[in-house]
């Protein structure tokens, strides 16, 4: 088995961390300042992780959002984990994916994460009330 790359994340990477979790510049970023925040620990997916690592990632979460305010003054956020290899998981390591968002980096940001794939009904924003 491969060693995973989030169990080892060069300490000159981290950009913030506490006692259960670390976060780092994502290395293949979906925009400036895409970070992703993992448990110290070896767990794969967010359902594996204990109450504690979740409060972990939600507390440097927190540290990590004033970080990006400040250094790259985004106009919004997406957050996001992916589970599974059918929801899009390429390292089963948890992590969960920090990414600001501008005006003008998509034509139409409306529905957000909706927009991953085509939905099952029209979401009320996109005209239908």
């Amino acid at each position: 088995m491969p060693e995973c790359v989030f169990c080892n994340v060069p300490k000159d990477e981290i950009i913030a961390e506490n006692e259960l979790a670390l976060a780092f510049f994502d290395r293949y970023p979906v925009n400036q300042g895409h970070t992703l925040i993992v448990t110290k620990r070896h767990v794969e997916t967010y359902f594996d992780a204990t109450l504690e690592e979740k409060d972990s990632i939600t507390r440097l979460l927190i540290d990590v959002k004033k970080k990006l305010d400040e250094e790259f003054h985004p106009d919004g956020y997406n957050i996001g984990v992916n589970v599974g290899a059918a929801g899009g998981q390429t390292v089963f390591h948890l992590h969960v994916h920090v990414i600001p968002r501008y005006r003008g980096d998509v034509p139409d940001p409306r529905g957000g994460i909706r927009r991953i794939k085509k939905p099952l009904v029209p979401y009320a924003a996109e005209g239908e009330a």
